[in-house]
C-alpha cells in the first residue's frame, strides 16, 4: 500500500501558544485590557477583569513571563553558577538556594560547572534571557562574567569570592579564621607533623584556608610537612592521603573540605590506621555526611544557612535599590568537635 501524497497537507498543524490577543477577542475587549487584567494594581473594571479571566482560563491562557521581562518588566528569573555539583558542600547550598528564592517567586537557570564551561554557556546562550539578576556560586569564576552582566545591568551576587565592582555584592566565608582554628585545634592535641590537602588553584577559598593553616602553624613554631592538592571530592583525598602517607611521617591531615577529609579517612582506614589515636584528621564545610555514623568528623562549620540568608537578603536589596554602594556579608565559621581529632 503507497503512502497518500496528501497526508501531510491533511494533518494539523502543531499547536501554538495561546496568546493576549486570542484573550481579547474571546473576552470582547482590547488587548490592552488583557495586560491590565494580568498586571497587579493596574486600573481595570472589577466586571470587565473578571470576563478577561473567565476567557483566559477557558482558553488556557497564562501570560509569558518573560515577554514581560524583555518589555522592561521583572521576569524573576535568576541564573546561577553553582559551582561543582560532584563537591556535596555546593550541592547542599544549592538545594537551599533554589528553594529560598522559589519562595520569593524567583525561578533559578542552574549552570553546572566553573570556569571557561560555564562561562561559554553564559555568553553564548543564558545572557539571551532577560536576568533579574545572577548569583556566582562558583569560586573559581571569572571577573569577567561581573564585567559583561554591568554591560547589560544585571546585579551580580558573588559568593566564595569577593569581587570589587559596581552592582556586585558579596558573600564570602572567613576561610583564613576557620581553616586557622582547625590548625589550632591539632596542635592543642600535640599533634606536631601536620600535612594539609588543599583544594584547586583557580579556587580563591584554597588560598585562604591554606594560608589560615601556615598561620596558625607558625605561630607555634611548626610548618606543614607537606601539602597536596585535591579537587575538593572524595577521590582526590583518598589519593592524596595515599600519596602523603607514602612520602612522610604524618600524625594529622588539615584538609581544606569535608569530602577530600573523608576521602583520606577511607584511606586510612583502609590502611588499619588508628583515627584519632596515631592520625587526628580534620575538614571544612560540615556537610551533611561529616556527621554520619562511622564518620563523624571534626570540622569547621561553614553555614549553609547564614550563606543562603546573606546572597538572598542581598538580593533583594539590590533589586529594590539597584544603585546602592556594593556589600560584603561574612559568615562566620565555629569548630565542631566529633571523633576525628
Amino acid at each position: 500500500m503507497q503512502d497518500d501524497p496528501n497526508i501531510s497537507k491533511r494533518r494539523d498543524p502543531s499547536p501554538r501558544r495561546v496568546t493576549a490577543q486570542d484573550v481579547a477577542k474571546e473576552a470582547g475587549v482590547s488587548r490592552s485590557a488583557v495586560s491590565r487584567a494580568f498586571t497587579p494594581g493596574a486600573s481595570l473594571d472589577a466586571e470587565k477583569r473578571n470576563t478577561i479571566l473567565a476567557a483566559a482560563f477557558k482558553l488556557g491562557y497564562r501570560p509569558n513571563a518573560l515577554a514581560a521581562g524583555l518589555s522592561g518588566g521583572r521576569s524573576h528569573l535568576v541564573a546561577i553558577f553553582v559551582g561543582d555539583m560532584r563537591n556535596a558542600y555546593d550541592s547542599e547550598v544549592v538545594a537551599q538556594l533554589v528553594g529560598r528564592l522559589n519562595a520569593l517567586g524567583k525561578w533559578p537557570i542552574l549552570i553546572d560547572g566553573g570556569g571557561r564551561k560555564a562561562r561559554d554557556a553564559l555568553l553564548g546562550e543564558v545572557f539571551r534571557y532577560p536576568l533579574d539578576a545572577l548569583i556566582m556560586r562558583a569560586g573559581s569564576m571569572e571577573p569577567l562574567i561581573a564585567e559583561q552582566c554591568a554591560k547589560l545591568n544585571i546585579p551580580v551576587i558573588c559568593s566564595g569570592r569577593i569581587i570589587e565592582a559596581d552592582q556586585v555584592d558579596n558573600v564570602c566565608c572567613r576561610n583564613l579564621e576557620g581553616s586557622a582554628s582547625a590548625a589550632r585545634l591539632l596542635i592543642d592535641r600535640g599533634r606536631h607533623r601536620i600535612a594539609h590537602i588543599r583544594g584547586p588553584e583557580s579556587y580563591g577559598a584554597s588560598d585562604e584556608r591554606e594560608a589560615g593553616m601556615r598561620k596558625a602553624l607558625a605561630q607555634a613554631g611548626l610548618a606543614p610537612v607537606a601539602v597536596a592538592q585535591g579537587t575538593y571530592t572524595v577521590e582526590s583525598g583518598y589519593q592524596a592521603a595515599r600519596d602523603l602517607f607514602g612520602r612522610h611521617e604524618i600524625d594529622a591531615l588539615h584538609c581544606a573540605n569535608d569530602a577530600m577529609a573523608i576521602g583520606a579517612l577511607g584511606y586510612l582506614r583502609e590502611c588499619g590506621v588508628d583515627v584519632p589515636g596515631a592520625v587526628s584528621v580534620t575538614g571544612f564545610d560540615d556537610i551533611a555526611m561529616a556527621a554520619w555514623p562511622g564518620i563523624r568528623l571534626t570540622t569547621v562549620q561553614n553555614p549553609i544557612g547564614a550563606a543562603v540568608s546573606h546572597i538572598v537578603d542581598l538580593l533583594e536589596r539590590r533589586l529594590s535599590d539597584p544603585q546602592k554602594p556594593s556589600e560584603v556579608a561574612w559568615v562566620e565559621t565555629q569548630l565542631v568537635l566529633r571523633d576525628t581529632h
